[in-house]
């Protein structure tokens, strides 16, 4: 009776154990004799220090790059800037007169100026770092926005509008420009529009 009862129990104790071992993954069992190898050379080729392989720092390279800003990128987020901050210059009550004007006869020329500023910067990539820089003056002052070179921390160019009151004809908005390269003193024209011969509400004004 003990004798049948030990059999069962290493019977029992067989089955319970069975696949509880698992051979270490690092060796190659040969199927045809049993042998185990270490892994190749080839295998762990690719992998630095730190486990990560030639394909895993090729993604990550590859992520970087996209995160850079294409000259196209950067020419579309600055002109949409750009408009927003021309509307919000003129303010409502001007905007509802004059909107059509501004943006048929004004901004094409103002993204044709802006196009050239970032493409003359595009040697080097430094217009990455170009952003719309300052709010629009309220009241009678004629900022609408600057360009700025974060790299270099200087100001590119200025953008503005004056108010002209000329004699029998009623006052017109004279948008320009001013250049870095000639140290804002040249005006730049880039167009005029017609508001009335009454005096114009404030920029900005609601």
């Amino acid at each position: 009776m003990k004798l049948w009862f030990k059999k069962l129990s290493i019977i029992m104790i067989t089955f319970i154990t069975m696949g509880a071992f698992i051979p270490p993954t690092y060796l190659d069992a040969n199927a045809d004799t049993g042998e185990a190898f270490p892994p190749d050379d080839d295998d762990l080729n690719g992998l630095d220090e730190g486990g990560l392989s030639d394909d895993d720092e090729n993604i990550d390279l590859d992520e970087n790059l996209t995160d850079i800003e294409s000259l196209d990128d950067v020419i579309d987020r600055i002109t949409e800037e750009a408009r927003e901050h021309t509307l919000r210059k003129l303010g409502p009550k001007i905007s509802r007169q004059i909107e059509n004007e501004v943006m048929s006869a004004i901004m094409p020329n103002m993204e044709d100026v802006l196009n050239t500023i970032i493409e003359e910067a595009g040697d080097d990539q430094r217009y990455t770092g170009f952003t719309v820089s300052e709010e629009p003056s309220a009241g009678y002052g004629e900022r609408i926005f600057n360009i700025y070179d974060s790299e270099a921390e200087e100001e590119v160019a200025k953008f503005h509008v004056r108010r002209d009151n000329r004699p029998r004809d009623g006052y017109w908005f004279n948008f320009h420009y001013h250049l870095s390269s000639d140290g804002f003193e040249e005006h730049h024209q880039l167009g005029e529009v017609y508001w009335d011969k009454n005096t114009p509400p404030k920029w900005m004004s609601k």
